[in-house]
């Protein structure tokens, strides 16, 4: 078959050692073919270039419900939902998602099993099936979807900016779709959904609005033989592009300031522009210029002014919303509460900066830092998942030309002033649009967003009045940031004389053990670094946990003017607390690792409180604590598991019970008290030598155990604290009914656990088959048939090493206890399919699951994240995926049959389960009745978490065993 494509050099990184090649089908499909014969796996993105701009008037979500039912069937497929099951059970995953102007549908599987998987996909876009049933019910799952997002923040506020918009521009749509726009309303002026879904396929789904991106093992050729044969038949109807010309905001959306309630508690400023659309100058990078500076963090910034005032906790700049006509520039400023006090001189402030930008002129200087920067992080980028690569791929391919679809907009090479200039010169009081949303305008505001239901009032904000805002604010020395000392400047690759495949124990004193684990894999210039402070006064009650937390945060607050630009410059950090103390990590380019590591320490071992930086991080952790309870429900629900089954853990509420009372001096006493005694676990990996990695821990240990004064002494064999998991009861059902926190969420979530072992390699591999084999059927009858809602899924468990399965299911339609006896229901009818199993299907999953173990680490911070876990399970099975592998080969489908029915199947004597149900807003009667029901011989209802728990045996720790804290 003839073929178009002219050979055309697409940039990719220097250490990029696949390959690639544009080709044009016959259809006018143009694609890109990716070959890696290192991969795993293989994927496919289609990009279509048509979104929920082009939704009919009146069927608002008609794009988005069109993604959803390309996946249902296809006249060569017909089995419903075959083409899901196919990708999840040889090791695979799928997804879509619908934009404005584009919809994308992509998947991954296992590269053993492209070639069908690939023949199942195309015909998405060939011959799908949409019946009728089919239709109805998915109608129902976009609306669940809906449901989810209504209480939102995110997603109130993004709709609120839409809606304040010109009527007439596409813009101002409701993109997500719901029960009323998708089968009330077309239904009431005598439309078909169905029928109107197919037309708008017929329409807009044509080959030469799509781009194709297929990643596969093979050469370029074979990869390209596989896409002429699947994807040749698309149809192409000359579809012309859809252009949406015009913007969305006249004169009366601008100069603005609207007052919006939020959900959450907090405050939050966005400060909006219409601009030129940078896209137009991409490799000129204005937006990302002005980005950097206004979004800087550094001394001088904006966001050093405001956080020394204590008006702001966080400060983001950049381009948001755009297409080839419109564009918007924004800066989100997450506000104190006394920064909430303070909005005229907060946008006062950021105008004197862009007055600034204006005077200081365009600095070439920071143009080439820019540059500089951009161009190291993609020649020495990290792979990821053949997946999101496809995804990134494919929705560059319809903007930029061929030889930029790897690198997009991400390396601006042309220093053009008045580029950058025209976008500095939109800036101004004439265009602005500010967003204020704050749950303190309750009561206060005369407007609500017909979608999500979002109160708010409008304002008119003139230029004078801003110009008032700009003299009045306060009188700080803004300035540009000076240049950056981490960019990397030594990224050559060491020589390990060791190529050791697993981690191995470098060193061990009675302060610390450290793990090092040369790179092997990626030749790249980075590291990874990780310290576990073991610390025994950490968790002791709940103002400990709030304290080391506390702690944690104004580390990170104290370290922001000097290491933002290590974050820049592509050298990351966090301090987090771990409930068994806290732990540092540093990742990215090794060159300037070790000053950023020792500065970080320097600032434990000479910990103070600021009082005015406690009271603002205090502020922010009982605001995050109070919005806990505006989670979604499943997300409550998994909380109330973990609660139910980690010995010794604090609940939220006790959190934030004893919060209001903590001030700066408890937390200086408790510092002092809490770094007493401590023991530290490293992992060191990456591209360090072996004496380097000993040097930085001996140097540590120097610093906080070998002082003149020593701030640390070494924990004592006793002390070393471990994570301990409850041990359910066989053969007995538990269940904790609890009321949504928030009684406004409709929402109702059911967590239904299995517990079954505690890590032992054959049990292991019994489970994780079972799981992807069962996994996509119970999302099928759940989700797809039953309809119960949109969030659905089986997925493992792994508590400090204590395994189980876990069903999830999120639902406005039917109550938690309903849907617990669904997922009964269901195992007990998938207990025949799992007899029914033919020994070429079994042998099939194994060799699937197989697969998956043996997939390769794609980058450091994946391989570190791997022995990590093993090491804080203290498991300590660096060569677990090889022995699973081997045990897996080993195992008979009689095996996994016995293992269900011990384990799994309904009313199984070894059966250990343990069933959370969260009770929504439309459910609070079944709740009421469920609360008063009594007990019977294999169904215990749990009244009290922490009766339930002291009733309950542990599970022993691995950390007690293997010898592993015996020093």
């Amino acid at each position: 078959m003839a073929v178009g494509g002219s050979e055309v050099e697409i940039l990719k990184p220097r250490c990029d050692k696949r390959e690639y090649r544009r080709i044009v089908l016959p259809n006018c499909l143009e694609v890109l073919l990716v070959s890696d014969p290192e991969t795993d796996k293989a994927a496919a993105s289609m990009n279509v270039s048509v979104g929920y701009f082009s939704d009919p008037d009146g069927l608002e979500g008609l794009a988005h419900f069109l993604e959803h039912m390309l996946f249902y069937a296809s006249e060569k497929y017909p089995v419903e939902d075959s083409y899901s099951k196919y990708i999840t059970e040889h090791g695979g995953s799928t997804n879509a998602y619908t934009t404005s102007e584009h919809t994308n549908f992509h998947f991954d599987v296992n590269a053993d099993c492209f070639e069908e998987a690939l023949d199942r996909f195309a015909q998405f876009f060939i011959s799908p099936l949409m019946s009728p049933d089919a239709t109805l019910r998915e109608i129902k799952a976009v609306d669940s979807e809906n449901q989810k997002n209504l209480l939102s923040d995110g997603w109130r506020m993004s709709q609120l900016q839409k809606h304040l918009s010109s009527k007439n521009h596409p813009y101002h749509k409701f993109s997500t779709g719901n029960w009323n726009t998708l089968e009330v309303i077309p239904k009431s002026n005598g439309l078909d959904t169905r029928h109107e879904l197919l037309k708008f396929y017929e329409e807009n789904y044509s080959a030469n609005l799509m781009h194709l991106v297929v990643y596969g093992r093979e050469d370029l050729d074979a990869i390209q033989s596989l896409v002429e044969r699947n994807f040749s038949n698309i149809r192409n109807i000359g579809r012309s592009s859809i252009h949406f010309p015009g913007q969305p905001c006249s004169s009366e959306h601008l100069q603005i300031l609207v007052k919006a309630v939020r959900i959450k508690q907090g405050h939050v400023l966005r400060v909006i522009w219409p601009i030129t659309p940078s896209i137009r100058n991409y490799k000129e990078g204005p937006c990302r210029y002005l980005g950097h500076l206004i979004g800087h963090e550094g001394e001088g910034s904006i966001f050093f002014f405001l956080k020394q005032l204590g008006w702001a906790l966080s400060l983001e700049a950049g381009e948001g919303d755009w297409n080839f006509d419109y564009s918007f520039f924004s800066v989100v400023i997450e506000l104190t509460d006394k920064g909430h006090e303070h909005l005229e001189d907060i946008v006062g402030l950021l105008f004197r900066y862009i007055s600034l930008l204006q005077n200081s002129g365009v600095n070439k200087w920071i143009f080439d830092e820019l540059v500089a920067i951009s161009e190291t992080k993609f020649h020495y980028q990290d792979k990821f998942s053949p997946s999101h690569y496809v995804v990134n791929i494919s929705s560059n391919m319809q903007i930029f030309p061929p030889e930029d679809w790897l690198v997009a907009s991400s390396l601006p090479s042309k220093f053009v002033p008045s580029a950058i200039q025209k976008i500095l010169d939109e800036l101004t009081p004439e265009s602005i649009r500010i967003f204020w949303g704050s749950k303190t305008f309750e009561e206060h505001t005369d407007s609500v967003e017909p979608w999500y239901g979002t109160p708010y009032s409008v304002e008119k904000v003139t230029s004078p009045t801003i110009k008032q805002w700009i003299a009045k604010a306060p009188n700080v020395n803004l300035q540009l940031p000076k240049p950056n000392i981490f960019i990397p400047s030594d990224l050559a690759i060491k020589n390990v004389q060791e190529k050791v495949k697993f981690p191995v124990l470098l060193r061990k004193s009675h302060c610390s053990r450290l793990w090092y684990k040369p790179d092997t894999m990626f030749s790249a210039p980075k590291a990874y670094i990780r310290i576990d402070f073991n610390c025994p006064q950490s968790n002791l009650s709940p103002e400990a946990e709030v304290l080391t937390d506390i702690f944690t945060r104004l580390l990170m607050d104290y370290l922001n003017e000097y290491a933002y630009d290590a974050q820049v410059a592509g050298l990351y950090y966090a301090i987090c607390d771990t409930g068994t103390g806290f732990e540092v990590i540093v990742l990215g380019y090794n060159d300037k690792m070790r000053i950023l590591l020792e500065t970080i320490v320097g600032r434990i071992e000479q910990f103070e409180v600021k009082p005015d930086r406690f009271s603002v991080i205090k502020e922010s952790v009982i605001k995050e604590y109070q919005n806990f309870k505006f989670q979604q429900p499943y997300k409550q629900a998994l909380y109330h598991c973990s609660l139910l089954l980690e010995d010794h853990t604090w609940p939220w509420s006790d959190k934030l019970e004893v919060l209001p009372h903590l001030e700066a001096n408890h937390l200086a006493q408790f510092s002092t008290i809490m770094l007493e005694k401590i023991f530290l676990e490293f992992y060191i990996a990456g591209n360090i030598e072996p004496n380097e990695a000993d040097s930085i821990v001996q140097h540590i240990e120097d610093i906080l155990f070998k002082s003149t004064h020593p701030k640390c002494k070494p924990l004592f064999p006793s002390q070393h604290l471990t994570n301990r998991v409850i041990k359910l009861e066989r053969g007995l059902c538990y269940y904790y009914p609890i009321e949504v926190l928030n009684e406004k969420d409709e929402n109702s979530a059911l967590v239904h656990y299995i517990q079954v072992h505690q890590d032992d390699i054959k049990l292991n591999v019994k489970l994780q088959l079972f799981a992807l084999i069962a996994k996509q059927a119970a999302f099928h009858q759940l989700r797809s048939i039953e309809q119960l809602g949109y969030i659905t899924a089986l997925v493992q468990r792994n508590d400090s090493g204590v395994r189980g399965v876990q069903i999830i299911i999120q639902s406005t339609i039917k109550d938690p206890a309903y849907l617990d006896a669904r997922v009964n229901a269901f195992l007990e009818m998938f207990e025949s399919k799992l007899y029914e199993m033919t020994n070429e299907e079994y042998k099939s999953n194994v060799t699937a699951l197989i697969d998956m173990k043996l997939e390769k680490h794609k980058n450091l911070r994946e391989e570190s994240a791997f022995y990590w876990r093993e090491i804080v399970d203290g498991t300590l099975k660096f060569d677990r995926r090889e022995s699973e592998v081997a045990a897996l080969r080993e195992l008979s489908k009689e095996e996994l049959l016995v293992f269900f029915s011990t384990y799994v199947k309904v009313d199984a004597p070894q059966r250990k389960t343990l069933s959370v149900q969260v009770y929504g807003g439309l459910h609070t009667a079944e709740y009421k009745k469920v609360v008063q029901e009594a007990d019977t011989p294999k169904v215990c209802q749990i009244k009290d978490i922490f009766s339930f728990r002291r009733s309950r045996p542990l599970y022993g720790s691995f950390k007690g065993g293997l010898g592993h804290m015996k020093l």
